[in-house]
């Protein structure tokens, strides 16, 4: 589609959105359970596009973690096309009555989801996203203006061309998607400056893309962006069960937003656990530092933070000075720290005795996800079908006056 000046093509996203609303919902999952079928049988075709931006990409010398985040396999792509069907079995929130009652007047009370209106989610590197938030966006009626990066062109604009044409098969408007340029950043600026331009804007990515939004934006933002999580092994840790997480945590997949990127290890187990720790980390390929700029940095890389505190409160005072709110964890044998750490450590989420790579919409139950929030308003953790609707009262009087 072509750039804005005048912000249009916005209010044909808006009016494309608004009968997208109104469709049933056996019609907006038999448009998700297309699109997941489709994503399956060009599934070849669409690895080919994508294996053409990972080149491109590659020859501008960025990191693996990034050729990570782009890169598509044939399980990845079945993966994208599971989270869609996912997603169609779940049930609508739109319509949910959350609440209801009689006033003492008469009137009838309810107060009843509905979607957003239009949404912009802006992402970088991970073509999965243009599927899962889209599909959460068909899914609540919800227009949804996608924002990929210029690394992920060609793979992104394939699985929106397959969207459009599944949406287009069963009688919906193509047009409550728009894929975005992500060449035309003025344009962009211009969207997201523009108040009432989209209802939300969603940022799916690092602390920089965070800051730029709170910059320029002059609409709401639900920030999904870094995570800088940390694992915390306290004394009373079982040693294998440490070692376990910890790998699990770091390199199971370590350019994504929840793993960690720090350890911490209380003081007492400095002398046998964290020399331990360190020497299967670094058995497995992962950089350590112990500086202090590195307990700010999320490297998703095979590049780890470590230190030692003295004791869970002053594991949660790093925590929360350190961390960006994402997903923390402790692993202990007692129950009394690991309650305080429950309570003390201010995040999305909070783990015990499990790997901080287990915050992800899909595996929440969610089907899929737009990102982690990490606000504390209207949504915190995976953002899925609730988190994409908001609420209305509806009110039925007898002729009521006041």
């Amino acid at each position: 589609m072509s750039t804005i000046s005048d912000l249009a093509h916005v209010d044909v996203v808006r009016d494309a959105a608004r009968s997208l609303a109104t469709a049933s919902r056996e019609t907006r999952d038999a448009v998700l359970r297309t699109f997941a079928a489709t994503l399956r049988r060009d599934a070849a075709e669409l690895l080919s596009f994508n294996h053409e931006d990972v080149d491109r990409t590659r020859e501008d010398g960025v990191s693996e973690a990034l050729l990570d985040r782009l890169t598509l396999t044939e399980e990845r792509v079945e993966d994208m096309a599971a989270a869609v069907e996912a997603v169609a079995g779940l049930d609508d929130p739109v319509g949910e009555i959350v609440s209801e009652r009689t006033l003492e007047n008469g009137l009838r009370l309810k107060q009843v989801r509905v979607p957003f209106g239009l949404v912009c989610v802006v992402y970088e590197a991970r073509p999965n996203v243009t599927a899962d938030a889209a599909a959460i966006a068909i899914k609540t009626g919800n227009g949804i203006v996608l924002r990929g990066s210029r690394q992920a062109l060609l793979t992104n604009r394939h699985i929106h061309e397959y969207l459009g044409r599944a949406m287009e098969e069963h009688g919906l408007d193509q047009r409550a998607v728009w894929n975005f340029p992500p060449e035309d950043r003025d344009a962009f600026r211009e969207l997201i400056a523009t108040e009432g331009s989209v209802d939300l804007v969603i940022p799916r990515g690092g602390e920089g893309l965070k800051k730029f939004l709170y910059e320029h934006a002059r609409v709401p933002i639900l920030a999904a962006a870094g995570g800088n999580c940390h694992v915390f092994i306290d004394e009373s840790a079982e040693r294998d069960m440490a070692r376990d997480i910890i790998l699990n945590a770091k390199t199971q997949r370590p350019g994504v937003c929840n793993s960690a990127e720090t350890l911490l290890v209380h003081e007492n187990r400095a002398h046998d656990l964290l020399p331990y720790l360190v020497a299967h980390l670094e058995n497995a390929g992962v950089t350590v530092r112990t500086d202090e700029e590195a307990f700010d940095t999320e490297f998703l890389d095979m590049v780890i933070a470590v230190g030692t505190v003295k004791d869970v409160d002053e594991a949660i005072e790093h925590i929360n000075r350190h961390g960006t709110k994402h997903s923390e964890a402790i692993v202990t044998d007692d129950e009394t720290n690991a309650e305080k750490f429950i309570a003390g450590v201010d995040a999305a989420a909070v783990y015990v005795n499990a790997s901080t790579r287990f915050t992800d919409g899909g595996v929440f139950g969610l089907g899929a996800e737009v990102g982690i929030s990490t606000n504390k308003l209207h949504a915190r953790g995976p953002i899925g079908l609730t988190e994409l609707t908001t609420t209305k009262y509806v009110v039925h009087g007898d002729g009521h006056v006041r």
